[in-house]
């Protein structure tokens, strides 16, 4: 039996508490980029290790589904929004899929469920006075879907969008109340310091807020953009998409229905990229207290994947795509670079030659290389299995500390150590040649097996992180042979 001490801190202390995980969900207007894989990845890690810390789990990814981009989208190649829907919903699950990643839940903000809650969380804030109709022009960003004052914008564009023209809009819309929770938000960011990680986050989201906040708009009338939530007791207008959306948060845990799960799972830990901070942290808090809701537990924000220095784009030619990468190194290898060789929340670089120096000396020279010596060693000169014990497979308190704090690159760093180490011993005390003398055989036996202890306990520490290579490195301690070639060299 694994022992786990109970220092996945964000969690509680208590054994077997419920932890909810929720990534954003990815628009379905193009097909499933890196940016996408960090976000999927960081939370599958997260909750593969609380898996194993005791807690019962509940994961949501899935893809949001309307908005003015989705529409445009649609009609630019000629289909019906919700068949469009339906097929890059379907490739967004396949991706998921092939990454790993250990979900219960795949919203679609196009289900009857969610639709229907949406409805409601929209009457609840309507109840509370905090929904009303007025006339406004805005400057608009159809990049993020959202409103933009003069000093979000340069050269009148937006600075995460600066391809595209900032629309104009004049019209009678809904409102949400979003002025009257400035004082609100900021109470929570004093009294939760931790509540959006990194620190640096946290004060951008409180500076923003502390400048003062304007009601923003969430709803657009039906006759000019028919794809959305109907807005209750009113046909001329739908939800405007990020109401809509973040709803799903709790609408996948069953909400309005006290019974169906989402006072087991809420609240629960938000894992989105700097671009959403606004909408994370402060947006969505705004409206759970207007809903009369719990705030979010945390909100962890990362950030961006560049290429050259440079944002990737499709314009600029430095997209790397995700599936040729896992077709390439195979699923493990890409985990492994998203999560040793990206910041947690700082943007980070990735070319593909980075990736293949990454893949080359880390995992073909480094872990893949360390396993193979060390079992082939076992397989030659020890008769049985080695018998694991408690300690072999327990996992260490800094580990999980690290991944406590959101730092997948720096858990990552003890596990490589613990390989090199290895490397080590092997080199200082050399069972390989030891074996093969009468004198010196008992000894070397000794240090072989001391060896496949710590193989095994790398591969109990990458369990979140490498799933199917701890798999694979465990069954070969288990079954005291060298596994298959686990990261081949690139021809």
């Amino acid at each position: 039996m694994r022992t786990l001490p109970r220092v996945f801190a964000m969690r509680s202390p208590n054994p077997g508490m419920a932890s909810y995980f929720t990534t954003t969900l990815p628009y379905v207007n193009a097909d499933p980029h890196l940016g996408h894989a960090l976000e999927f990845v960081e939370a599958d890690v997260l909750a593969r290790t609380a898996r194993l810390a005791g807690d019962e789990v509940f994961f949501n990814i899935g893809t949001d589904e309307h908005g003015t981009k989705v529409y445009e989208k649609a009609q630019e190649v000629g289909k019906d929004p919700q068949d469009y829907a339906d097929e890059y919903a379907a490739r967004f699950r396949v991706f998921a899929d092939r990454l790993a990643i250990s979900y219960n839940a795949f919203t679609r903000t196009t289900a009857p469920g969610h639709v229907g809650a949406a409805q409601q969380f929209w009457k609840r804030c309507q109840t509370a006075g905090d929904i009303y109709k007025a006339n406004y022009e805005v400057k608009y960003c159809v990049g993020c879907e959202l409103e933009k004052t003069d000093s979000e914008l340069e050269h009148g564009r937006c600075l995460l969008h600066p391809n595209l023209e900032i629309v104009l809009i004049e019209e009678e819309n809904y409102y949400f109340r979003f002025s009257k929770y400035q004082e609100p938000l900021l109470r929570l960011y004093d009294a939760r310091p931790d509540f959006v990680i990194p620190e640096a986050r946290l004060h951008e989201i409180r500076s923003f807020v502390a400048g003062g906040l304007k009601d923003f708009s969430i709803s657009r009338r039906k006759e000019k953009l028919p794809w959305g939530v109907a807005v209750p007791d009113d046909p001329d207008h739908v939800m405007y998409v990020w109401f809509d959306a973040l709803v799903n948060y709790i609408s996948v845990i069953n909400w309005p229905r006290e019974e169906g799960g989402f006072t087991k799972w809420w609240p629960g830990v938000q894992v989105a990229g700097k671009d959403n901070l606004r909408q994370q942290a402060a947006m969505w808090q705004a409206m759970l207290m207007s809903a009369g809701l719990a705030p979010s537990k945390q909100v962890f924000i990362h950030g961006f994947l560049t290429n050259g220095g440079q944002k990737m784009s499709k314009s600029l030619g430095n997209v790397i795509d995700p599936m040729v990468l896992m077709d390439t190194y195979g699923v493990d290898a890409v985990r492994y670079v998203l999560l040793r060789h990206v910041h947690p929340f700082e943007d980070s670089d990735l070319t593909e030659e980075s990736i293949r120096e990454h893949y080359t000396a880390n995992l073909v020279n480094g872990l893949g290389n360390f396993v193979s010596r060390v079992m082939k060693l076992a397989e030659t000169h020890i008769t049985k299995p080695v018998e694991l014990t408690e300690e072999d497979t327990r996992i260490e308190p800094a580990f999980l500390e690290k991944l406590a704090a959101y730092r997948f690159n720096e858990a990552m760093d003890l596990i490589f150590e613990h390989i090199a180490k290895g490397d080590e011993y092997m080199a200082e005390h050399e069972p390989f040649k030891k074996v093969k003398e009468e004198s010196t055989k008992e000894q070397a036996l000794a240090d072989i097996e001391k060896l496949v202890r710590r193989v095994a306990n790398v591969a109990v520490h990458l369990e979140p992180m490498m799933p199917a290579t701890s798999k694979a490195i465990l069954s070969a301690v288990r079954e005291n042979k060298k596994p298959e070639n686990l990261f081949p060299r690139l021809t």
